[in-house]
């Protein structure tokens, strides 16, 4: 059976991408709530699906190793493969039968695509995801400058980028997060590609899957489907939305969002059932390339409170549209057009799971007052010592000539 790579058994099967850490740190990128597709499978390693393909990830201070695994039917046709996408819950259920069945003995270590078109193809699908063109060392500063709280949390949270998604991905992995966590959210996705999603491979028995296609969410029985996998009233809106899209618009609709400005793109996305203000800035910003917006939320509001002494709608219990502007507009004047890049390095220093960062610059303070409380009482001890034998020496001198 294929295992997850790791990058200590073997550098021949992964290729490299120059990147230093503080322009992208995998562990607070790929976990802090923008994607729920990756896991880490050893330790700096992290795996997940993204453009069709399976990825290991890992990096190094200046350098990011990529090993892409050889899908199920790499043999066919790519573009082909890309196309495929069945609606019938059915033909999902025998495809899935068929792919837990028996592992090829070629199968049987990771394999890496090592084509040059595939090669050159999978460094762009990177660079895309991760939105490398975008130089956050320069954001860093210019936020920094503006926003001395932002500069304390930047020295400890850098390298948190904004992801490039797949719109349909994002959209539909976003209507799941109504009232929900993040670890909750990952295991609804894992079975909502699972039952819908084309297999891509297998590796130390964990099967990953392409992200269901629209027709494939939009057919009938999916509502049922997933109700059964614990979605509750989120599976009516996942079914009826990508209806929605392919009856109303087709295919390529929420691609095209990509093109227009973001009140426009928002404003369409809040037509689909199930869609709010809030999901809708996030899908403007991780997949429709708005780096304007900033997603608001009771989370995002408490931040705006506690840290920049934010007044406006303290008397309300809910967020209205009017303060959901207002504060939109009080961090876009503040931190300007990649504000919703900065907001996601804030949402992530405030989730629990990274407080521990934020204790390391204290521990370190701590210890070098400890060590110099140490050396300093070591210097005390030495000189009493020395002014005790010097005492002991005078008194006995004292008693001889006596």
């Amino acid at each position: 059976m294929a295992k997850h790579a790791v990058l200590s058994s073997g550098a021949k099967l992964w290729r490299s991408l120059a990147c230093l850490k503080s322009e992208l740190r995998l562990d607070l990128t790929l976990s802090c709530g923008q994607s729920f597709r990756w896991r880490e499978t050893a330790g700096g390693h992290w795996t997940g699906v993204m453009g069709g393909r399976v990825w290991t990830l890992t990096q190094t201070d200046d350098t990011i190793w990529y090993h892409v695994y050889k899908s199920q039917d790499s043999q066919g046709d790519r573009s082909d493969r890309k196309r495929k996408a069945s609606g019938s819950l059915e033909m999902k259920n025998i495809s899935e039968k068929r792919f837990k069945g028996d592992v090829k003995k070629e199968d049987e270590e990771p394999v890496a695509v090592t084509l040059a078109q595939d090669t050159k193809e999978e460094e762009e699908l990177l660079r895309d995801y991760f939105q490398l063109n975008v130089q956050l060392g320069d954001l860093y500063k210019e936020w920094g400058t503006a926003d001395p709280h932002f500069k304390r949390i930047a020295d400890i949270f850098t390298g948190v980028r904004m992801l490039r998604q797949d719109p349909t991905e994002c959209l539909f992995s976003f209507i799941c997060t109504s009232n929900n966590h993040i670890s909750r959210i990952q295991g609804m996705i894992e079975r909502l590609c699972q039952a819908l999603g084309d297999p891509l491979c297998q590796l130390d028995e964990t099967s990953y899957y392409n992200f269901p296609s629209l027709s494939a969410l939009a057919d009938i029985s999916v509502e049922a489907c997933l109700r059964d996998l614990g979605f509750g009233y989120r599976a009516r809106f996942l079914q009826q939305s990508a209806k929605q899209i392919l009856d109303t618009h087709g295919h390529d609709w929420l691609d095209g969002l990509r093109n227009v400005q973001y009140l426009q793109a928002r404003d369409a996305l809040r037509t689909l059932p199930g869609v709010g203000t809030k999901v809708a800035d996030c899908v403007c910003l991780m997949s429709l390339d708005k780096p304007e917006v900033v997603p608001i939320d009771t989370h995002v509001w408490q931040i705006a409170k506690r840290d920049y002494s934010y007044a406006s709608g303290n008397g309300q219990k809910s967020i209205t549209d009017k303060l959901h502007r207002d504060i939109g507009d009080f961090f876009r004047k503040l931190w300007g057009p990649y504000a919703g890049w900065a907001q996601s390095v804030l949402f992530c220093a405030d989730l629990k799971k990274f407080q521990k960062l934020k204790e390391v610059p204290q521990l370190k303070k701590e210890e070098d007052c400890k060590e110099e409380m140490r050396a300093m009482c070591k210097k005390t001890k030495i000189k009493k010592e020395k002014n005790g034998n010097v005492k002991s020496i005078k008194t006995k001198s004292a008693k001889i000539s006596v």
